[in-house]
């Protein structure tokens, strides 16, 4: 490739992805308690072992990529005479993307003829994965660093995020729900819905009653943002209940024209927060909600 593209691990992307199609990948942290692992696409912690640890009540906290981390990765690329593509986790949701940003400016002083591109994805877990899919594809067809970026920034905030969460408490603890609304809801099985919105964050929407109807309705929702019938592709994130995110993909496979399908965890840095039990569903239509 005319330049190297890199992402970070927020984009949840299969590991033989990232080794498949050349893509660096800097891994964001977790943590539980004082042991602190790499976020590496599940090779140093598996996501089964991740999420069996959260549902025995470990609660794991993230840290974002640092600046240092960005300079390691960003100056031997720019030594060697090459630009750099860097599809960031959405600032709406991490510091990292202001940390590679940061990085980027001190070392345009020392590489004045080369460039690192740090394009804030606002997007989260497959749906950054997802753009940076496209993104791939674009660069193979021969487009240049400049095509490939305007076309990021024209077409972002049409890559939905429509989200569904099995358990209240995680949202909760991170300050989405009151302790009273995730203590009730879980009580009565509310499930609610959640959406990535035009600032990266995420955003609690309608409640549904129940696990079926909560998955039904992610294939209803992505209804009121299909831009047609026919998706070049799709993609699934689970947070270890890879036979709910099978059911979603087979719903929206009966209803639409889909020409791939990607399904992967959802990895520890939105898991962290969401817990077990979450499905998530991208794809390109609409321009998302801003609110």
């Amino acid at each position: 490739m005319p330049y190297v593209l890199m992402t970070d691990s927020g984009s949840d992307l299969p590991h033989t992805y990232y080794r498949e199609h050349d893509l660096t990948m800097l891994s964001i942290y977790f943590s539980f308690g004082d042991k602190t692992v790499p976020d590496d696409a599940g090779q140093s912690m598996t996501y089964a072992d991740f999420y069996r640890t959260m549902r025995e009540g470990a609660m794991p906290t993230t840290s974002m990529v640092t600046p240092e981390d960005y300079t390691r990765t960003f100056e031997p690329v720019l030594a060697s005479g090459r630009d750099i593509l860097y599809l960031a986790f959405s600032s709406g949701l991490s510091g990292s993307c202001q940390g590679a940003c940061m990085a980027a400016e001190e070392l345009a002083k020392q590489y004045p003829d080369r460039r690192a591109v740090v394009i804030d994805s606002l997007c989260a877990s497959l749906g950054q994965g997802l753009l940076m899919d496209y993104v791939v594809r674009q660069v193979r067809a021969g487009r240049s660093l400049d095509e490939v970026h305007a076309w990021v920034e024209e077409n972002k905030m049409r890559l939905n995020h429509l989200v569904t969460v099995d358990d209240l408490m995680h949202l909760h603890r991170g300050g989405r729900v009151s302790r009273a609304s995730a203590m009730m809801g879980t009580l009565i099985g509310i499930k609610p819905m959640i959406y990535v919105n035009h600032e990266g964050k995420l955003i609690v929407d309608a409640k549904k009653r129940g696990r079926r109807h909560a998955l039904d309705r992610l294939v209803d929702w992505m209804g009121e943002y299909a831009d047609g019938t026919e998706f070049d592709a799709i993609a699934i994130s689970h947070s270890d209940c890879e036979a709910d995110a099978q059911y979603v993909a087979d719903q929206v496979c009966e209803r639409y024209q889909v020409g791939r399908v990607i399904i992967n965890y959802i990895g520890t840095v939105i898991g962290s927060h969401t817990g077990p039990g979450t499905v998530a569903l991208f794809f390109l239509g609409k321009t998302r909600q801003r609110n």
